[in-house]
C-alpha cells in the first residue's frame, strides 16, 4: 500500500490550515532534547549513588547487601505490572529509567533532607497531635509523595511528546513510586534485621507483610498523580498541569495518610484491614487500568481509521495494529521471515502516530505535532515497504 500524501487527499481534522513543510524535528533541536534526558539521567543517577553509600555506610555491608537483595523482589512485582500496563504503548527506555533513579534516589535523598523541617513546622502547627501520627500519619505522606510528585511532574516538561494521556501518567507515576519503595523497603528490612539481632522470624514477617502482601502501595499512591497529570495535558496550558498536579499530590497524600493510619479504624488489625479496605482498593485500581487500556485500544483504532479514509492505511492494517490479536497475527506473520523486530517498530510508530493525532485533534502544540506527524508518517512508510519487500523476496530480515 502507498501513502496518499497529493493534493486530492481530504484533509484530517484537527490539522491547521497550512501544512508545515518538515518532515521532522530539526537536528538540534532533537539533539538539544537528547542531551538534556542524559543529563537528567546522569544527574538523578549520582544522586542514587550518593544515597546508596550514606545507606550502606550506615546500615552496614552485610545488611545492606541482604536488604538490597530482598528488595529486588517486591521491585520485580511492580516492574511486572507496570510492564503489562505499559505494553499497548511502550514508554522511552530513557524516560523510565529517569523515573526509577528520581524515585529511588532523589525522592529519598528530598525526603531526608526536607522531612525533620517539615515535622517541627508541623508540631508547631498541631501541637496536640501525637509525634507518631504527626510522623507516620501527616509529615511522611506529605513529605514522600511531593518528592516523588515533583518527579512526574518534570516528565510532563522533558518527555511532553510521550506524555499521551493517564495511562502514560501511571506508567511514569507507577515507576517513580517502585523505585522510592525500593529504597524505603532496604531501610525497612534493615530495621527488622537489627531488632532482631539477626535473620529470623521478624525480618520475614516485614518482607511478607511489605515485599508479597503490599508491594504496590507506594505505586498507587503516586499513580494518583500520574492520572491527574495524563488529564490535564490533553488539552494544552501551564494551568491546567499546576491544576493536575495539585489535585493528583492531594489524592496520593490523602491515600497515603489513610493506608499508613487506618489500621486505627479497625482497632490495629492489619489482616482485617488489609481484606476489607486494602483489597478492595487494589482491584479497584486493576478495574481502572484495565478500562484504561481498553479506551486506548479504542482511541488507536478510531485515529488510524482517519488516516485509512486519507489513503494511509488499510482497514486491514488498522485491525492489524489497533487490536490485542491483531497484533499478534502482525507478529506472526513477521516471524516467519524473522522480521518481528522491524514489525514492533511499525507498531510503535503507528501507535505513536495515533496518540499524535489526539494531541492535535486536542489543540496540543499544533506545529510541533504536525511536523512529528508528518515524521512518524515518513518513518512507517519506510518500515513497511521494508517489511513487504522481505516478504515479497520470501526472505529472512
Amino acid at each position: 500500500m502507498t501513502p496518499a500524501p497529493g493534493s486530492g487527499q481530504s484533509r484530517l481534522p484537527g490539522h491547521p490550515e497550512e501544512p508545515v513543510p518538515e518532515l521532522s524535528v530539526p537536528a538540534s533541536r532533537r539533539g538539544a532534547s537528547g542531551i538534556l534526558n542524559v543529563l537528567l539521567i546522569a544527574a538523578a543517577g549520582v544522586v542514587l549513588v550518593l544515597v546508596g553509600l550514606f545507606f550502606f555506610a550506615a546500615l552496614g555491608s552485610e545488611a545492606f547487601i541482604l536488604c538490597g537483595f530482598l528488595a529486588l523482589i517486591p521491585l520485580g512485582i511492580c516492574l511486572l505490572g507496570l510492564h503489562w500496563i505499559d505494553r499497548w504503548e511502550p514508554e522511552p527506555r530513557g524516560a523510565l529509567v529517569f523515573a526509577f533513579l528520581w524515585g529511588a534516589g532523589v525522592s529519598v535523598a528530598l525526603t531526608l533532607l526536607l522531612g525533620g523541617t517539615v515535622n517541627e513546622i508541623l508540631a508547631m502547627l498541631l501541637p496536640l497531635t501525637p509525634a507518631e501520627v504527626l510522623t507516620t500519619v501527616i509529615q511522611a505522606p506529605l513529605v514522600e509523595e511531593t518528592a516523588k510528585g515533583l518527579g512526574v511532574l518534570m516528565l510532563v516538561f522533558v518527555r511532553r511528546s510521550h506524555f499521551d494521556g493517564p495511562l502514560d501518567g501511571i506508567v511514569y507515576a507507577g515507576t517513580v513510586g517502585a523505585g522510592f519503595a525500593f529504597t524505603e523497603n532496604i531501610l525497612y528490612f534493615s530495621a527488622a534485621l537489627a531488632e532482631a539481632g539477626g535473620v529470623g522470624l521478624q525480618l520475614g514477617f516485614v518482607f511478607v507483610l511489605r515485599g508479597l502482601f503490599s508491594p504496590f502501595a507506594h505505586v498507587l499512591f503516586t499513580a494518583a498523580i500520574g492520572v491527574a497529570l495524563g488529564i490535564a495535558v490533553r488539552r494544552p496550558g501551564a494551568v491546567r498541569i499546576a491544576g493536575g498536579f495539585a489535585a493528583g499530590l492531594a489524592a496520593a497524600v490523602a491515600g497515603h495518610m489513610f493506608w499508613n493510619g487506618g489500621m486505627a479504624l479497625v482497632a490495629d488489625d492489619f489482616f482485617l484491614f488489609y481484606f476489607l479496605l486494602q483489597v478492595p482498593l487494589f482491584a479497584l485500581a486493576v478495574g481502572g487500568v484495565t478500562w484504561l487500556r481498553r479506551q486506548e485500544q479504542r482511541l488507536t483504532r478510531q485515529r488510524l481509521g482517519e488516516y485509512a479514509a486519507a489513503g494511509w492505511f488499510t482497514p486491514a492494517e488498522v485491525n492489524l495494529l489497533s487490536t490485542p490479536a491483531g497484533r499478534r497475527q502482525a507478529l506472526h506473520w513477521a516471524g516467519a521471515f524473522g522480521a518481528k523486530a522491524p514489525m514492533r517498530t511499525f507498531i510503535r510508530e503507528a501507535t505513536h502516530l495515533a496518540l499524535t493525532r489526539q494531541q492535535l485533534v486536542n489543540g496540543r502544540e499544533p506545529e510541533k505535532n504536525t511536523a512529528r506527524e508528518r515524521r512518524l508518517l515518513s518513518e512507517l512508510t519506510q518500515t513497511r515497504t521494508g517489511l513487504l519487500g522481505v516478504a515479497a523476496a520470501g526472505r529472512r530480515y
